[in-house]
């Protein structure tokens, strides 16, 4: 038998003691919130599914900070995205490709679903991948055709 173990039987064990709740005193004031302005604050919301609102903006700039990898402008520009609809934290964005054949129709998708799905206040993202009306150059805003060089 091990020397180290030893073994003691007793009969009760005194109870620890309760817990104190105190309520605060009347002068009670909140304290400085330290984390106030580090965590990201979500937009106020005045009427999400409309193109005015704040969660709308932020969700049209999510879009444009995404680049199609073979043309220098962003898919919001370019004139992919044909609809976004946002309903309580929900977003639908209708989009297409520059052509079927596009070597990121795979990933184009899931990137903007991850991008719209990151914005605070958008609770979960669907993208619809659509090929009617078909894409052509007509639908980049102006700001993509100088950039490209066709203004």
């Amino acid at each position: 038998m091990n020397e180290n173990i030893r073994i003691e039987e007793v009969d009760s064990v005194e109870k620890p003691p309760k817990a104190r709740v105190e309520s605060a005193p009347e002068t009670f004031e909140r304290q400085k919130d330290y984390l106030e302005g580090f965590l990201a604050q979500k937009p106020a919301v005045s009427a999400p599914s409309e193109p005015d609102s704040d969660l709308y903006e932020a969700v049209i700039a999510a879009l444009k900070e995404i680049y199609d990898p073979e043309i220098p402008v962003n898919i919001y520009d370019l004139g992919l995205i044909y609809n976004v609809e946002i309903n309580d934290g929900h977003a639908v964005v209708s989009m297409t490709l520059t052509t079927p054949n596009c070597p990121v129709a795979e990933s184009m998708p899931g990137e903007v679903e991850m991008r719209v799905g990151a914005v605070p206040g958008i609770g979960d993202a669907e993208v619809n991948l659509v090929w009617e009306p078909a894409w052509s150059p007509a639908n980049m805003t102006d700001e993509a055709r100088l950039e490209l060089g066709m203004l």
